[in-house]
């Protein structure tokens, strides 16, 4: 059976994620750190450490969010996936995860706590892996609203519209 994005879902038992795409925990620590170990911005307990696989297919995109962690992104299988960042200062930085080095691809991309940042593959699909720490939790997760990030950052509109 060819490698493609059907496979993954079905293999890997991939669900569809509330930012687009399609994902599967894969690890939760066990261990936690306590809320009064954590900077102010968390609410409450967080585990170590998360990590899920995720999934985009063509013409499918991780809609504009941030996190209270910082976000690992490792590729896997596919073709690259454009990786939009945008920091507080309002500087956008477009990451290509990948392994073509000499296009500029790196293997792993690091999204900082904090930043707003969506993706989308550059071709027909890409599987990557994605780990947080300390680890994920709804409660640190922010879908964009398109008109307050555009009002924001309205340098990046284009892309900010696209990707919401």
């Amino acid at each position: 059976m060819a490698r493609n994005a059907e496979y993954w879902i079905e293999k890997l038992k991939l669900q569809k994620h509330p930012e687009g795409g399609h994902f599967m925990e894969i690890y939760r620590s066990e261990e936690k750190i306590y809320r009064e170990h954590l900077p102010q911005r968390f609410s409450g307990n967080r585990n170590f450490c998360t990590s899920i696989y995720y999934l985009l297919r063509e013409k499918e995109y991780s809609k504009f969010h941030r996190i209270k962690s910082d976000e690992l992104w490792h590729f896997y299988d596919g073709g690259c996936m454009l990786i939009y960042e945008i920091n507080s200062k309002g500087n956008l930085k477009v990451h290509k995860l990948g392994l073509q080095i000499e296009n500029d691809e790196s293997p792993v991309i690091i999204i900082k706590a904090g930043n707003w940042f969506a993706a989308k593959p550059e071709h027909d699909y890409c599987l990557a892996g994605c780990t947080v720490s300390p680890g994920f939790d709804f409660n640190d997760f922010e879908i964009a609203d398109k008109t307050e990030l555009t009002k924001k950052f309205s340098k990046h509109e284009k892309i900010i519209k696209e990707l919401t």
